[in-house]
């Protein structure tokens, strides 16, 4: 069975939260394309999108533990169910408080992703059609700008992240929308229905 089949069964198995899963799916989307365009294992790079968050909604760690909640407790599980030690690690790396920096292009693409696939999602959900497809790249970085807007999201983080991938962050950011359409049904981000 390929490892993102795997990976959705688990997904679905821990999350009951809807946007969770549609964040999940989004990071997959993102990590799916940035493979893609790099040669990399497509299969493991969506995978590892889709179980970045999978312990979150049980065990959130909103102290930022460095060791209990998420993602350490998905992690063990998963190392326990036999996935691999790069799909642990990247996993890891993710969370800037878990003391594994990103190194590998998976790691530092994970990190680069995850906040802005979240902040893309949201511009197209203002959007007054509610569509990927009316969001462009001046589009989000009107919206980075405005500090009022998906206050949640580290613009920071979405900064350090194209720079820790080498990348310009306005080609992270296009790619991502680009990733993003490509699933924009399965996202809830197709438009409405005129």
């Amino acid at each position: 069975m390929p490892e993102v089949e795997r990976a959705l069964a688990i997904l679905h198995e821990w999350v009951q939260s809807e946007s969770l899963r549609k964040h999940c799916y989004a990071v997959a989307d993102s990590m799916k394309h940035f493979a893609q365009l790099r040669g990399e294992d497509v299969d493991l790079w969506e995978a590892v999108g889709l179980l970045h968050d999978m312990d979150y909604e049980r065990h959130p760690n909103l102290e930022r533990s460095s060791t209990e909640g998420h993602p350490f407790v998905g992690v063990a599980w998963l190392r326990d169910n036999g996935w691999s030690e790069e799909v642990c690690r990247a996993i890891l790396s993710h969370a800037d408080y878990s003391g594994v920096n990103p190194e590998t292009g998976l790691e530092k693409t994970l990190r680069a992703v995850d906040e802005l696939s979240s902040f893309v999602v949201a511009v197209a959900l203002v959007r007054p059609t509610k569509s990927i497809d009316d969001v462009d790249l001046a589009a989000v970085k009107k919206k980075m700008k405005d500090k009022a807007f998906a206050r949640a999201v580290n613009r920071e983080d979405i900064i350090r992240g194209a720079e820790e991938l080498g990348m310009p962050l306005d080609e992270v950011i296009t790619n991502v929308i680009a990733a993003l359409k490509a699933d924009a049904n399965r996202l809830g981000l197709a438009g409405r229905a005129s």
